[in-house]
């Protein structure tokens, strides 16, 4: 392949998902600098690629729609196709495996590469590629990632991997000047919750210490949570909704962030922001936070964490000196 190729990637969703496929950008321009890429990704996550200061255009679908109807989903496969097919490109790559993205995939004309059979999500997704490779499973999304890149654009990958995005630059007028730690209590599962008497013994012992705390929310039963928490953490700030670039801007500023399992976790340990993932109900092996010292995962299946153990990895990661 010739050093500026133009290369398509596709992944769609979900937050965590999309985070995780950006050190594939930073690899491909260490390897390949004059590479020029494109991302095809669900609009609602459209703002994290456009994070990485090398990926050229960002391309929306609302597959999420599809689901409403047979005549819905056939709209916007079009739609997607037609912006697709638009565009001149050397190499699609389908780092999802699964059907809904190898159609994606499927719509381009070039070649398509993607997972193997044996190594894709969903292995009928392999049929719609012109080249497949096998990428061990026992291993961290993120290295998966990278993996399939690298065989699919000829490079070996030796570095740790560099997510290569930065906080965008703009203030929030509501947010105080004082020094604070996001504290991320919602998730899409109830079994992936902390105890909230958990969250309001950590947030009192953070007080303590001279550090705020900052609860975001998604949902209005998100909300109600928070408000709660603020409640009964002194000083506490209960976010106002914030869209994706709101939410970059309020963890990258941020002394330390503890999240549970979700995806905001995983965009601030992808800023370089020292992080504290929670985890009760699943294991952080192979999709919990991956980036470097600053991140640390604590629990799992069945095994919430104690207070005293996230302080003491906040203690460890500096959160209580400056930054």
């Amino acid at each position: 392949m010739h050093n500026a190729p133009h290369i398509v990637l596709i992944k769609t969703s979900s937050l965590g998902d999309v985070l995780h496929n950006l050190p594939v950008v930073t690899d491909i321009h260490k390897h390949l600098p004059g590479a020029h890429i494109d991302w095809v990704v669900e609009e609602s996550f459209a703002a994290l690629p456009a994070l990485h200061p090398k990926v050229q255009r960002v391309i929306p679908v609302a597959m999420r729609r599809w689901r409403k109807s047979w005549w819905a989903a056939r709209r916007e496969m079009q739609s997607a196709c037609l912006v697709l097919r638009s565009h001149k490109y050397d190499l699609a790559l389908d780092t999802q495996g699964l059907l809904k993205s190898a159609l994606i995939t499927h719509c381009t004309h070039t070649d398509r590469y993607g997972y193997a059979w044996d190594s894709a999500r969903e292995p009928l997704a392999s049929w719609f590629y012109d080249r497949t490779f096998s990428i061990a499973k026992d291993q961290h999304a993120v290295e998966r990632n990278r993996q399939l890149a690298a065989a699919a654009l000829g490079y070996t990958v030796e570095s740790a991997p560099h997510y290569g995005i930065r906080t965008p630059d703009f203030a929030l007028a509501w947010l105080p000047e004082q020094p604070y730690v996001v504290l991320l209590h919602a998730t899409s599962r109830d079994d992936k919750l902390w105890d909230e008497q958990n969250w309001i013994a950590l947030g009192g012992r953070l007080r303590q210490s001279g550090l705020l705390a900052v609860l975001p929310w998604g949902s209005e039963q998100e909300k109600k949570r928070g408000e709660r928490l603020c409640a009964a953490i002194p000083d506490a700030i209960c976010a106002p909704r914030l869209d994706l670039n709101e939410a970059a801007v309020l963890l990258g500023k941020a002394r330390a962030v503890v999240g549970v399992d979700t995806g905001l976790s995983h965009l601030a340990a992808a800023l370089g922001v020292p992080t504290v993932g929670i985890y009760t109900a699943t294991d952080p092996g192979l999709t919990g936070l991956y980036a470097g010292s600053g991140a640390v995962n604590l629990g799992g299946r069945g095994k919430p964490p104690a207070v005293e153990a996230v302080l003491a990895k906040l203690a460890e990661l500096g959160a209580y000196g400056y930054r």
